[in-house]
């Protein structure tokens, strides 16, 4: 298997455990925030309790890289706290298909970012997409469940753009477990204002939850993405993204009960088709 085929197979693997982390929105009885807090500090317990224990270094190459780190890690605190917001306050279903808007944001961002050239498919990919995702939305007032979920997801999706073409930066210098440390530890701090603000009571579950979100569903997912940037570009790894949504939907489905309705069926299905396209477009254009 070559770099590029295996790079994405990273990608597709996180993306399955970025959309079955969406369950722990409704599975775990706690604010969006505190669930957030939770998930990223487990997992930056365990990947510096990895570090550790392999005895590889965790040592930065200089300042800047650090203060973008740094800067990564408000934004992922803000990204995943948006993304269960979105799910707790709608479905499974509106939050991961409405965070999968986050492409079209980075389909405009990382050519002026990184000075490469826009490309009329990219745009159209997009654009598709979008409309796959609008289609879940029955009408747009603030007062429906829906629309509150779909404006929190878009939020979700802005932020995470921002922070996959940061990703794309530290990608070729640093591991993504290295990376995911960082990160995830930044989060962990900055959203532990909140706990103590809240004063949550957690149960068993609870707690359970949270290490299982974040060890398998954070720290594997996040690490193995970022891995897979290395030779998958972000608009790529964007449009894959897509697939989250429907592994959402489907662990809804069998988890929780939840049954997707005509609209979101056929918008996860418009989803999964520019999915499967920009995939193959990516592996022969190597």
């Amino acid at each position: 298997m070559n770099q590029q085929k295996k790079s994405l197979l990273l990608v597709h693997i996180a993306v399955m455990g970025f959309g079955l982390s969406g369950l722990f929105g409704k599975l775990v009885a706690q604010p969006a925030i505190v669930i957030s807090w939770g998930r990223v500090f487990c997992s930056s317990i365990f990947l510096f309790a990895l570090f550790k224990f392999t005895k590889q270094p965790i040592k930065l190459r200089d300042r800047r890289d650090f203060l973008l780190m740094i800067g990564a890690g408000v934004i992922l605190a803000i990204h995943w706290t948006t993304f269960m917001q979105s799910i707790q306050v709608s479905t499974v279903a509106v939050g991961t298909l409405t965070f999968s808007t986050y492409p079209l944001f980075v389909t405009f961002m990382e050519p002026y970012i990184y000075h490469e050239r826009l490309k009329k498919s990219s745009i159209i990919c997009a654009v598709i997409m979008l409309a796959g995702v609008m289609l879940i939305v029955p009408e747009f007032q603030m007062g429906n469940a829906m629309t509150r979920g779909v404006i929190w997801g878009m939020a979700g999706s802005l932020s995470y753009a921002l922070l996959s073409l940061m990703n794309r930066s530290f990608s070729d210098r640093y591991t993504g477990p290295l990376v995911s440390l960082y990160e995830q530890g930044t989060a962990a701090v900055v959203l532990l204002p909140a706990v103590f603000f809240l004063c949550p009571v957690f149960t068993g579950w609870d707690i359970t939850g949270l290490i299982i979100l974040g060890v398998a569903f954070t720290a594997g997912a996040h690490s193995l993405f970022i891995e897979g940037l290395k030779h998958v570009k972000v608009q790529t790894a964007g449009i894959i993204s897509g697939l989250e949504s429907v592994y959402g939907i489907l662990a809804a489905f069998f988890v929780l009960g939840e049954i997707p309705g005509l609209r979101e069926l056929v918008g996860g299905a418009v989803i999964l088709g520019v999915v499967f396209y920009s995939s193959y477009c990516s592996l022969r254009s190597q």
